[in-house]
């Protein structure tokens, strides 16, 4: 068993059983054992891929959309640009290069990334040493000056965040917990009491008996905190994950080792741990922080309307050295055209990646919305 699971289990020993948000917590923030304290998870090396990863053309276009975002308000003083998780920084770093389109911005610019790990902070600070600015970290939103616009983008972010499950029983509705099982395992039960009307969704009556359905308190929390700041002091914010546009009853939550799924409960803290984004939910929750939220959209519909078949093919031009009578297209290349595909096809990224736009209410409709 990992640290992580040993934790966990000394903890259930202690005092019962856990939630699901507490073991997601432990399985992935732990200090000692923890999936994303202890480690570097991204890239063909680690256990998955995300889109900066695939391609340079994704963090360019996030970067020149909140720079669009920016000039629409005014272009308004002392921005903050802010990353949530930001990886391995490769998103900062593609938008930043992007970003010298427009010196007036990138030099008035403070980079804040938001990031827990201390392991992935090592990471960000050698992906960025050679940027340009001089970006600062924070542990959480709470390290990020809240009184100047915010310009934030959240890629695969919000997955990551706890979630507690209720299950329908025949007692009614009882949250989700993790206890051990006869042989000292880590399982699955439900509390031995449900809980009251307020914590479960108001359409529960048409749930399936074992039906599941999924909270997460702390990315509403987050998404409202959002919405106030960019409501109070303009901005705009970007969110991109994977996910669904309205709640309905069934699991999502998953582990991801070696770019495969693994059992959420084998190896606490070997493997990622995440769960399907509630747009709608974030969407509410921004809004009641008194912002303006606009979509979700597919993701392949969102890139390619900010133009990322014209930056593929720009891109297929880039090493033409005048050696060959017509200048390369995008099918000369086909590690671009890959690229591409796996960004935007409905198969592969296109459609189960959304992305939410969240701006103040006298805003114009961002780009890609």
């Amino acid at each position: 068993m990992t640290a992580a699971g040993e934790r966990i289990k000394a903890l259930i020993a202690s005092q019962g059983p856990i939630t699901i948000a507490q073991f997601m917590t432990i399985a992935l923030l732990d200090p000692a054992g923890g999936y994303y304290a202890t480690r570097d998870p991204f890239g063909a090396a680690g256990d998955f891929i995300t889109a900066p990863e695939v391609s340079q053309m994704f963090g360019e276009l996030v970067g020149l959309w909140l720079a669009q975002a920016w000039i629409e308000q005014g272009r308004p003083a002392r921005p903050l640009l802010v990353e949530l998780g930001p990886g391995r920084g490769t998103l900062m770093a593609d938008a930043l290069r992007a970003l010298k389109l427009l010196p007036l911005l990138r030099d008035s610019l403070d980079v804040v990334l938001v990031e827990a790990s201390p392991a992935l902070k090592q990471v960000q600070q050698k992906t960025l040493a050679d940027c340009g600015v001089n970006p600062r970290w924070a542990d959480s939103l709470d390290g990020v000056p809240s009184d100047r616009p915010l310009f934030l983008v959240a890629n695969e972010f919000f997955d990551a965040l706890p979630i507690h499950q209720y299950v329908r029983t025949e007692r009614g509705w009882c949250e989700r917990m993790i206890a051990r099982d006869a042989n000292g395992a880590l399982a699955f039960a439900p509390a031995p009491a449900p809980y009251p009307d307020g914590n479960v969704p108001a359409n529960r009556d048409g749930a399936p008996p074992g039906g599941v359905y999924e909270t997460s308190p702390a990315g509403e929390a987050l998404a409202e905190e959002i919405g106030h700041r960019i409501a109070g002091h303009g901005g705009a914010a970007l969110i991109v994950d994977y996910g669904y546009d309205a709640p309905g009853f069934g699991e999502t939550l998953q582990a991801v080792k070696s770019h495969s799924f693994a059992g959420v409960l084998d190896d606490p803290g070997a493997g990622d741990l995440s769960a399907h984004v509630d747009f709608r939910a974030l969407g509410d929750s921004a809004a009641r922080g008194g912002a303006s939220v606009c979509g979700p959209v597919a993701q392949g519909d969102f890139l390619v309307a900010l133009g990322i078949v014209q930056r593929a093919e720009k891109l297929a031009q880039s090493h033409w050295t005048g050696g060959r009578a017509t200048m390369p297209t995008l099918a000369d290349r086909p590690e671009l055209m890959e690229q591409l595909d796996r960004l935007i096809k409905p198969e592969q990224m296109g459609t189960l990646f959304r992305a939410l736009a969240i701006v103040p209410k006298n805003a114009p409709t961002p780009a890609g919305f």
